[in-house]
């Protein structure tokens, strides 16, 4: 297999996987109001592409994706400076889902690959909770009179972040179960 090939098969596999992602971002089983929605295993497919071509092909899939998120439905609170805007596309958007392009990265120590992808697709939805927990705190601030941003933006992102985490560990668990060969990693000459 030549290099070129290689390497668009692999990018090819990552259009699809974002395609996959948008589509399933799209299929929601709620929403909250102030953004943030639970999802029909929106975020698999980007662990999947950390699983099979590694942490660097992850992290760009991510990164593509988080741009089309903010193409598809940015919305901004008004913000006092740049650097709050800045803080918000990187925090909600573009290391949002970067992040879960590091599951493979996380499943490494792991001997048993069910458990390592169990335990990889939770810390990266969990640092992906982080990223909106941060943007919450540090961007959007108080959206509730009476509770601090940091009690706020824990319980309103925990709320969506939480069940969004534990469906995707459960799909991530089952398709192992059902097609371990689809977690294999796929090695390409770089």
């Amino acid at each position: 297999m030549s290099k070129s090939y290689s390497k668009t098969r692999v990018l090819v596999e990552c259009a699809l996987m974002v395609a996959i992602g948008t589509v399933l971002a799209n299929i929601k089983i709620f929403t909250m109001p102030n953004g943030g929605s639970v999802t029909l295993l929106s975020m698999l497919p980007f662990v999947l592409v950390s699983f099979r071509h590694g942490v660097k092909w992850g992290l760009f899939t991510g990164l593509v994706n988080g741009c089309l998120q903010m193409l598809l439905g940015f919305w901004a609170p008004p913000t006092p400076t740049f650097i709050y805007f800045l803080g918000e596309i990187l925090l909600d958007y573009l290391v949002a889902f970067m992040v879960l392009g590091t599951a493979e990265f996380f499943a490494r120590p792991f001997k048993n690959r069910m458990v390592g992808v169990a335990v990889g697709t939770a810390v990266a939805g969990f640092l992906r909770f982080m990223c909106s927990f941060l943007s919450g705190v540090l961007v959007w601030g108080n959206l509730n009179e009476g509770l601090s941003a940091w009690t706020y933006s824990l319980v309103y992102n925990a709320s969506y972040m939480l069940p969004e985490t534990l469906i995707t560990v459960v799909g991530a668990v089952l398709l192992i179960k059902a097609a371990p060969q689809i977690f294999d990693r796929q090695y390409t000459k770089a």
